[in-house]
């Protein structure tokens, strides 16, 4: 069990400030046994069912789509829609926008990776992003994407270093620094389903018309907010070691089977080539 962060807080009294629009929510039901998501916008969340009974959901989404996944989670599971916990891949604004008012909400611990603890519990704020890798409109406006820090501390646990999550003993996480220091990503040796966060997409989030498309194809991290290139792509060898069958990452469509397989080995083979920054030096 990871050690808890900080005192108990009171309720969040602000689930949803503003609305999402209806047609940028698609669900993705029955990704693999056990797992579904929700797309919202341009980053995906997951539900896991735990072996034990009840859920676990990966990841939190944009700000105030709080009451967009409260509702996916009532429709999936019914009376069950608390889960046991959250878990954070890691602590970017597309990934935590609803962590506060849900975890406060269902009365629930999240989880995530030590060196990740200080951008959530408001210590530290992200490395300004670089809008100058090219690609898109999604690059040129991430200078005003909000960097963090948030706060909950009050619900926050750390993940011990042990690759044990506390309420998914079918799975373990591993740690995937590159994107941010404490990324982790998710996988279940049973089938060799990989939730890699922000580790690698299957879409090139650098493209709004790419987003927009969600035609599967393999990408490395988000360029303008991946301050490690070096450690990126030894996190990108090491899931790719572990062939998985199923990819399921936090930005575009899963991808399975022999395609996604030998498209996972071809980026971390081609990584400098495929997924690094030409301003970046390899």
């Amino acid at each position: 069990m990871g050690a808890h962060i900080g005192p108990a807080g009171a309720k969040s009294r602000s689930m949803e400030k503003l609305p999402l629009p209806e047609y940028d929510e698609v669900p993705l039901d029955q990704i693999a046994p056990g797992l579904t998501g929700l797309r919202i916008l341009f980053v995906n969340v997951f539900a896991v069912i735990a072996p034990a009974g009840g859920w676990v959901l990966v990841d939190a989404g944009l700000p105030f789509s709080a009451g967009r996944i409260r509702r996916w989670a009532e429709k999936q599971f019914g009376d069950a829609a608390r889960p046991r916990s959250i878990v954070l891949t890691h602590g970017h604004f597309d990934h935590v926008g609803a962590v506060k008012d849900l975890a406060d909400e269902w009365d629930v611990p999240v989880y995530a990776h030590p060196d990740e603890a200080p951008y959530l519990i408001g210590q530290r704020e992200y490395p300004p992003p670089d809008p100058s890798v090219g690609g898109g409109v999604m690059a040129l406006m991430s200078p005003l994407y909000p960097r963090g820090p948030i706060n909950v501390s009050h619900r926050l646990q750390l993940l011990d270093r042990d690759g044990i999550l506390p309420d998914l003993p079918d799975w373990r996480w591993l740690h995937t620094p590159g994107h941010t220091v404490g990324h982790i990503s998710l996988f279940r040796d049973e089938d060799r389903v990989l939730l890699p966060g922000d580790a690698f997409c299957t879409t090139d989030q650098r493209s709004f018309m790419a987003i927009a498309a969600q035609r599967p194809e393999l990408h490395g991290p988000p360029e303008y907010y991946t301050p490690d290139w070096d450690q990126a792509k030894l996190s990108v060898q090491k899931l790719a070691a572990l062939r998985p069958s199923l990819l399921a990452p936090g930005h575009g469509l899963p991808m399975s089977g022999v395609d996604a397989e030998k498209a996972l080995q071809l980026l971390a083979r081609d990584f400098d080539r495929i997924a690094r920054p030409h301003t970046e030096v390899a």
